[in-house]
């Protein structure tokens, strides 16, 4: 018995040296707020920033230095943002889990967004892709602001010609998140049964065109007034929720997109082939599950995919050239366009996270910025 006592002064020992470390980390947490409001920039520019947690009205439009492109970077002169979900777990610090790495008390990062398109101003010395006068879209940290930098080789692409940049903004997050998860996460074949749940969101209006592109039966999920909307983007049959249950077991899909997380994972193995293969995106507002977030989730899937055939994950996208390019080859094709919901001028930012916070967004929610 006295290992037993051991090992538990060990574990409380333990426990009260993190519990001291999570403490000291907390109210020594900071950011670079302070330093940014003192100092004067020599060629300003607007950008969104937030120096505290909380509600979309935390973030503030300050005046910060202009980027000057390295020797491989191009400087992109923003047009139009996108808001995404991440960029309210970011400003709302939820779940909690995640400021162990973005700042225990204030976030560790300032800038905010991620989502641009815009014109190129100014390219390094040693940049061959771009030239100043393309237009662009991309991904970049800090994309709520006139300008950003972004190395020709990362996530930046030349924008379809057949987009407005409000249009390209919406792309990349969503529509590579949802390229990704159906075809590299689920493994989607041409033929085969998917069903996405949440069709008519940012994420899965691109999912329902995305997986028509690559041959698929498509099923999509979603709410009465957005029935026709999915209809039109392709899907072969459509499921409103508040009349039907996807996993009643009528029918079986070898892959389910799950953007809402609004079902047990019993629910929807039932609803999946033997072989079947279930991708969880995100789901859940700002109040849901505020402590750990889809952690708790994945890891019961973890533990299921250890028995039976089903597989089960959760996916965060990689946003890169490669698929950048090759999404903007579907949508100059046409097989694919982004659905707009609702534009916001640059100033309305926070409004429009706001609006995208309530859950009820038709597509992708854009920031145009003033020429």
């Amino acid at each position: 018995m006295k290992w037993l006592k051991r090992l538990a002064w060990l574990v409380a020992g333990l426990l009260v040296l993190a519990l001291g470390w999570l403490t000291f980390a907390y109210f020594t947490s900071s950011n670079s707020c302070k330093d940014a409001s003192a100092a004067a920039p020599s060629n300003p520019m607007k950008a969104v920033i937030y120096c505290d947690y909380g509600a979309p009205d935390v973030l503030k439009f300050q005046d910060v230095e202009t980027p000057v492109p390295a020797d491989n970077q191009v400087l992109v002169k923003v047009r139009a943002v996108a808001v995404n979900p991440l960029d309210w777990h970011f400003v709302r610090g939820t779940p909690y889990l995640m400021r162990l790495g973005a700042g225990l008390r204030v976030p560790k990062e300032i800038r905010l967004g991620v989502d641009f398109a815009g014109t190129v101003e100014a390219v390094g010395s040693k940049v061959t892709q771009f030239k100043p006068g393309d237009e662009v879209f991309g991904a970049k940290t800090g994309a709520f602001a006139q300008y950003v930098v972004v190395g020709e080789d990362r996530s930046v692409a030349a924008k379809p010609a057949n987009l407005t940049f409000e249009q390209a903004a919406g792309i990349p997050i969503a529509a590579v998140t949802a390229l990704q998860g159906l075809r590299d996460k689920g493994g989607l074949k041409a033929g085969e049964k998917v069903l996405i749940n949440g069709a008519s969101g940012g994420v899965g209006t691109f999912a329902v065109q995305i997986a028509k592109s690559l041959g698929a039966e498509v099923t999509g999920v979603c709410s009465t007034r957005n029935l026709e909307l999915v209809r039109s983007l392709g899907a072969d049959y459509v499921v409103d929720y508040t009349k039907e249950d996807f996993a009643d077991g009528a029918r079986r899909y070898d892959v389910i997109i799950d953007n809402v997380g609004n079902r047990s994972l019993s629910d929807c193995r039932r609803a999946l082939t033997p072989e079947g293969r279930y991708v969880l995106i995100g789901g859940g507002g700002p109040n849901d599950h505020r402590v750990i977030g889809p952690f708790g989730r994945v890891i019961h899937m973890l533990v299921r995919n250890r028995f039976g055939s089903q597989r089960m994950g959760f996916m965060l996208a990689d946003i890169n050239q490669k698929e950048l390019t090759y999404l903007a080859g579907l949508m100059q094709d046409g097989k694919v366009t982004p659905v707009i919901d609702k534009s916001y001028k640059f100033s309305e930012l926070p409004e429009a996270l706001g609006y995208l916070e309530a859950g009820h967004a038709r597509g992708k929610v854009v920031v145009t910025l003033d020429e």
